[in-house]
This record gives C-alpha cells, sequence and structure tokens, in this order.
C-alpha cells in the first residue's frame, strides 16, 4: 500500500486555505493542537470533511492521486474516481501528492444533519457543527479533544492512552460529560469513564 510520509498541519492548512467548507485536523495531531506542543511521532495526519462537503474537497485536491478505502479497514484502496460520490459506509481516502509520492493525508468523512454533526459510529451520538472544531494559536482548525477521544476509545492503544492523559486535564465538565455519554454508548465498559465521571 506504499509507505507514508505525514504533511504537517501547517502544510495542510496552506493547502485548505481556500476551501470554503469547515475542515479539522483530527487524529493525534488534533491532540497536540489543544495541548500546544508535541507529544509523539506520527504514522499519518488525518483530516476530517462533511461528507456532503466531499464534492469540494475532490475539486480542492483534484491534483493529487486519492484512493478510498474499499471496503473501510481492510487494506484494499481503490482510486477515487472524479465526479464519484462515496456513500456509506465509504469515508477513508489516502492522499498523496503524486502516484509516486508517499502518502501524505488522510482524509476522513463524516455525517452531518443540518448544523449537527452526526457520529457515522452511531447516529444518537451528535454535536452541533459549531462546537466541533477550535482554532489553534497558529490559526489551525481541529477536531475538540472530546470528540477525538471519542473515535479513540474504540480500539484504545498505547499512544491513545497517552493522548489521553495529555489531554484529559484540559477538558471542562461539560465535554467531560459529553465525551463520557459517547463512549458508554459505544463502550460502555470503558475504562475512561472513571476518570470522565465524578464519584459518588
Amino acid at each position: 500500500m506504499g509507505r507514508w510520509v505525514p504533511d504537517r498541519p501547517e502544510d495542510v492548512a496552506t493547502i485548505f486555505a481556500e476551501a470554503d467548507f469547515p475542515w479539522w485536523i483530527a487524529g493525534g495531531y488534533a491532540i497536540e493542537l489543544a495541548v500546544g506542543h508535541e507529544l509523539r511521532a506520527h504514522g499519518d495526519l488525518d483530516v476530517l470533511v462533511l461528507r456532503r462537503d466531499q464534492g469540494l474537497v475532490r475539486d480542492l485536491l483534484a491534483d493529487w492521486d486519492l484512493y478510498v478505502a474499499d471496503p473501510p479497514g481492510q487494506g484494499e484502496l481503490r482510486p477515487w474516481r472524479p465526479g464519484e460520490v462515496l456513500q456509506p459506509p465509504l469515508h477513508d481516502i489516502w492522499c498523496r501528492h503524486t502516484p509516486k509520492a508517499p502518502w501524505s493525508v488522510q482524509l476522513m468523512l463524516d455525517e452531518a444533519e443540518g448544523t449537527q454533526w452526526v457520529s457515522r459510529r452511531n447516529p444518537a451520538i451528535r454535536l452541533p457543527i459549531d462546537r466541533l472544531g477550535r482554532t489553534s494559536k497558529t490559526g489551525i482548525p481541529y477536531l475538540v479533544p472530546e470528540v477525538q477521544l471519542f473515535y479513540k476509545a474504540k480500539a484504545t492503544r498505547n499512544k491513545d492512552e497517552a493522548d489521553f492523559e495529555a489531554v484529559l486535564p484540559l477538558l471542562d465538565a461539560p465535554a467531560r460529560a459529553w465525551l463520557a455519554g459517547a463512549i458508554n454508548v459505544i463502550v460502555p465498559d470503558h475504562p475512561w469513564l472513571r476518570r470522565l465521571l465524578p464519584v459518588g
């Protein structure tokens, strides 16, 4: 499937500077943007966009080499053809600057209904789109930590535990409550719940 040399968030911000749709740095880089410093090395760089904006994203990256994971999570990639509208469950797009370049950006498509972001994992989990992201001190939009941690909770790895520990002190009570409720829907026995919910 080829090697990864991920772009940096600032590189993506330059590429997406002309975007007239919302987008957010996601994954481990989003946690770093929240805490304000680097935590670890990264094997890829995730960018979240809404599925309804996929045509705009495809146009913005028209000169790139774009492949969709089909089916998701199975390690199989196929070209994302110009004009093709990706339907659920397809949501994972690998991007590289040219066919001979390493992969550098992983686009993730998420659902929306009106002004609400809707989790692709469970439509009961929602958040107003205007609360889905923040902007770093350097002007880079990133996914709020509670939503990023929700995605990391399904199959937690060591790096996800490290991200949780790093950003937990920054989560206020509403963020902790939302994250606990969201995790409880998908992994009701997750150990993070004991850290998020008040005792008593």
